[in-house]
C-alpha cells in the first residue's frame, strides 16, 4: 500500500443555476472564472486540514481544460494562493479522470518522501464550450472545483492499486477540436465554428464504455486481489444519466455509490473529487474504508483507484 492520507477537502460550485425539467445544473456567470472557484475550494480544503498554504510543498493541478494556453493551470492558481512564494506546480491531464491520475501520482511522491504535503485541486469550465445544438451534453455539464489536501499517513492509510487504460477508438468521440495546436484560435471562421465547441457521440461513448468496462473491472479486482463486496464505498465519474444502468451492470448496490447525476450533472474532471467530498462531510465513508474512485474519460480512457481511507 502506497502511504497517503487525505487530511483535508473542499469545494466551490458557482451561485447560478440552470434547471433542465428535474436536473439542477450550476453555470458560472457575471465575470466569474474557474480560477474564482479553486480559489474557494482551496481555501476550505487547506483550513479543513488545520493548516496553510506556506505548509504545502507540491501544488498539482488534475483538470481537463486549459486556462491559457501557457503557462499551466497550476501555475495560474498558485499566482491566486501562493504568488511569492516558490512551491512547484504542474498540471496532470487524463480528461475527466483527471483527479484520479493525479492522487495516483501523488501517492508516489508522498511514499517516496519527495514531498510532505501536496494540495490537489481539480476543475472545469465546462459551460464555455457547450454547444447549445446539442441538446444531449449542453443539459448534462456543470462548471465546479474541489481541492484536497493530502499527506503522508501512519501506514494506516493509502493506495492499495490503480489500473488505467485508453482505448484510443473512442479518441473523436467525446473531443473539442479547435483551440489548440491541430486547429488553433486564430483559425476560426463561421464555417468551421462548431469545431470550437465540446462535441460528444454520446451512443457510441456508452457502447464503448460498456463493451470495456467489465472486462477493465475484472482485471483490476484479479490484480488487487478483492471482491466487489470488499469495497464499502464506490465513487464513480458522475458521466450521465446512464450511471445507474453501468453500476447495476457491474453489480454494484445502489447504497455503496454516490450519485448525483440529476443534482449536479457531470462536472468533467472536478466530477469524481466533488463526489468523494461529498461522500467524507456526509459520514458516507470512515477512516479504515476501502474506497474506490472509477470513471471514464475522452480518449477512452477508463481510470480506477482503490484506496484504504
Amino acid at each position: 500500500m502506497r502511504n497517503i492520507k487525505i487530511i483535508g477537502c473542499g469545494a466551490a460550485l458557482p451561485e447560478n443555476t440552470v434547471k433542465f425539467g428535474d436536473n439542477i445544473r450550476y453555470r458560472m456567470t457575471n465575470g466569474q472564472t474557474l480560477l474564482d472557484l479553486i480559489e474557494r475550494a482551496v481555501a476550505q480544503a487547506l483550513s479543513d486540514a488545520g493548516v496553510t498554504i506556506n505548509d504545502i510543498d507540491l501544488i498539482l493541478g488534475g483538470t481537463a481544460t486549459p486556462l491559457q494556453g501557457i503557462p499551466c493551470n497550476a501555475a495560474l492558481v498558485h499566482e491566486r494562493i501562493a504568488k511569492g512564494s516558490s512551491i512547484p506546480a504542474f498540471d496532470i491531464n487524463s480528461s475527466c479522470t483527471s483527479f484520479i491520475t493525479a492522487f495516483d501520482m501523488a501517492s508516489y511522491l508522498i511514499d517516496a518522501g519527495r514531498y510532505k504535503k501536496i494540495l490537489i485541486f481539480s476543475g472545469d469550465t465546462a459551460s464555455a464550450a457547450l454547444n447549445p445544438n446539442q441538446k444531449e451534453s449542453f443539459e448534462l455539464f456543470s462548471d465546479a472545483a474541489a481541492a484536497f489536501v493530502v499527506t503522508r499517513g501512519n501506514g494506516d492509510s493509502g493506495v492499495i492499486g490503480a489500473k488505467q487504460c485508453t482505448y484510443s477508438e473512442g479518441v473523436h468521440d467525446t473531443e473539442i477540436r479547435g483551440g489548440c495546436g491541430l486547429l488553433p484560435s486564430f483559425a476560426l471562421t463561421d464555417k468551421n465554428r462548431e469545431d470550437y465547441y465540446f462535441d460528444m457521440k454520446g451512443v457510441r461513448v456508452l457502447k464503448l464504455t460498456a463493451k470495456k468496462v467489465p472486462g477493465f473491472l475484472d482485471d483490476f479486482l484479479r490484480e488487487t486481489g478483492i471482491t466487489l463486496n470488499d469495497v464499502d464505498m464506490f465513487i464513480p465519474h458522475q458521466a450521465s444519466k446512464a450511471l445507474s444502468l453501468i453500476m447495476k451492470k457491474l453489480g454494484i448496490p445502489e447504497d455503496k455509490y454516490i450519485d448525483h447525476v440529476r443534482d449536479w450533472g457531470n462536472m468533467i474532471s472536478a466530477a469524481v473529487p466533488m463526489a468523494l467530498y461529498t461522500a467524507i462531510n456526509e459520514n458516507r465513508i470512515k477512516r479504515g474504508d476501502k474506497v474506490v474512485m472509477f470513471g471514464t474519460a475522452a480518449g477512452l480512457t477508463i481510470n480506477i483507484l482503490l484506496m484504504q481511507y
